[in-house]
């Protein structure tokens, strides 16, 4: 362990970017080793006594994570949280889990619970007291990172964010290689995606508010009736889609099914979302068939199930038991982005319906646990779909003040003009146009209408 004192204003990122008016800081940097082929980097930033707000942030990671980015603790540092995060064990890069199941356990779920168990016993020594409050905030596989703590560890965090969360982790990369194998075979040019993504605006854009009509899709549950009706109106757009082209879209939107009995692996690329984001991320592969596997040959039958029995009682965070933690007093606010194809909203919007039928009724879970579908939001706030405000502000004041989350905003600024600017409200409500009074409003929108991902895709959760 490493204790270093840094009065230093600014900081560059390995990246070469510079983050100035930092305040002091003490940073304590860790590397734990819970079992033999286990190391996991923890760096913990921690606020002078006098501006510490007297809170626990633990923060998530990006990929297959495998190193430390300063740049995450900056903003926080200076609103007064105590700071942690981790490698997830994958130092130097994903290469680490190829063979190796204590890289599995780490990265699924021990790193970021032994993060936090460490952070607060640093936080306690430093500043002579626990921190009030602890509160977890992740994306993507953050994401998986916040669910996975919610569902093992319940007593870890009082509030959770999880962003897009990758929490449907093995299915998830089945996903990814599939629209790789079919993507290497029938290659599209951004032309043709870019009419794609058109033909899929277009054709929904009578279940659209006239704010948002033909430009994406709020709302992208479809089925097999749909999707031949959008790959028909890419082709009249684009002449130069083929047949061949015609018969990988049909495989691109439906998603991976196992060969020989088609039961559901994952959901199909969204309709109005790029294809660029949808495939690669084949490390997870190469952990269980190892560096030499030719990915190409990987079938959908056996080595998927393979895949799966080795992997997924690790990485996947699908136990919807959240009693634990709401009897906690916990909160978690969890988001999706309409237009991700990295990580799509199917497996998170059954993932809340199946939570709701654990505890009998929606109503229940929407007092301790909401879910936001962000209508045109790719992989994460960006240039597309922003929300306000903060979901780590709602999240800490809906535990903290007891103020509940509804309506949240989604605004999309364009060369710094607000191009569309809606209420969005907690999942089933959906936001419609109210022509009589030419003004937005909340009503009670459809539940479920995604096909689930089979149970053999989704293991038991191990230790």
């Amino acid at each position: 362990m490493s204790v270093e004192r840094d009065d230093f204003p600014a900081l560059t990122t390995p990246d070469g970017h510079t983050i100035n008016n930092l305040p002091p800081r003490t940073i304590v940097k860790m590397v734990l080793h819970p079992a033999k082929g286990s190391n996991i980097n923890v760096e913990i930033w921690l606020p002078d006594p006098g501006k510490w707000n007297a809170r626990f942030l633990g923060l998530g990671n990006a990929g297959p994570a495998g190193h430390i980015n300063p740049a995450g603790f900056a903003g926080l540092l200076s609103g007064g949280y105590a700071v942690a995060t981790t490698d997830m064990g994958t130092a130097p890069d994903a290469n680490s889990g190829i063979g190796n199941r204590e890289v599995w356990k780490d990265f699924g779920f021990r790193a970021t619970h032994l993060m936090t168990v460490v952070a607060k016993k640093i936080i306690k020594t430093y500043y002579g007291k626990d921190a009030d409050f602890s509160y977890f905030n992740g994306g993507s596989t953050g994401g998986q990172q916040a669910l996975q703590e919610a569902q093992r560890y319940p007593d870890d965090y009082d509030g959770i964010v999880a962003s897009i969360p990758a929490h449907c982790r093995t299915p998830l990369h089945a996903y990814f290689l599939w629209n790789d194998q079919i993507l290497t075979k029938c290659h599209f040019t951004a032309s043709q995606q870019t009419n794609i993504i058109a033909a899929g605006n277009e054709y929904m854009a009578d279940r659209e508010t006239p704010a948002t009509a033909g430009k994406i899709v709020s709302d992208p549950r479809c089925n097999g009736k749909d999707i031949e009706a959008v790959i028909g109106l890419a082709m009249r757009k684009d002449p130069t889609l083929t047949k061949e082209h015609a018969a990988a879209l049909r495989k691109l939107f439906d998603g991976p099914r196992r060969a020989v009995t088609g039961e559901r692996i994952f959901c199909g690329i969204p309709f109005g979302s790029s294809f660029d984001i949808a495939h690669g991320h084949l490390y997870l592969f190469k952990w269980v068939f190892g560096a030499n596997k030719n990915l190409a040959e990987i079938d959908f039958g056996k080595d998927i199930d393979t895949y799966t029995a080795a992997l997924g009682p690790y990485l996947n965070a699908e136990n919807a038991n959240l009693s634990p933690f709401e009897k906690h007093g916990g909160k978690m606010l969890m988001i999706s982005g309409s237009a991700d194809s990295c990580v799509p909203y199917h497996a998170s919007l059954d993932y809340y319906e199946r939570v709701a039928a654990y505890f009998g009724s929606i109503e229940k879970v929407r007092s301790f646990f909401k879910f936001y579908i962000i209508p045109g939001m790719s992989h994460g706030p960006g240039p597309g779909i922003n929300v306000f405000p903060s979901m780590l502000n709602l999240v800490i004041d809906w535990r903290e003040k007891g103020v509940t989350p509804d309506m949240i905003r989604g605004q999309r600024i364009v060369a710094g003009k607000t191009e569309l600017d809606m209420p969005l409200y907690p999942y089933p409500t959906k936001t419609v146009w109210a022509a009589e009074t030419a003004s937005f409003k909340p009503v009670e929108g459809p539940r479920g209408g995604v096909e689930r991902v089979a149970a053999r895709f989704r293991p038991p959760a191990a230790e």
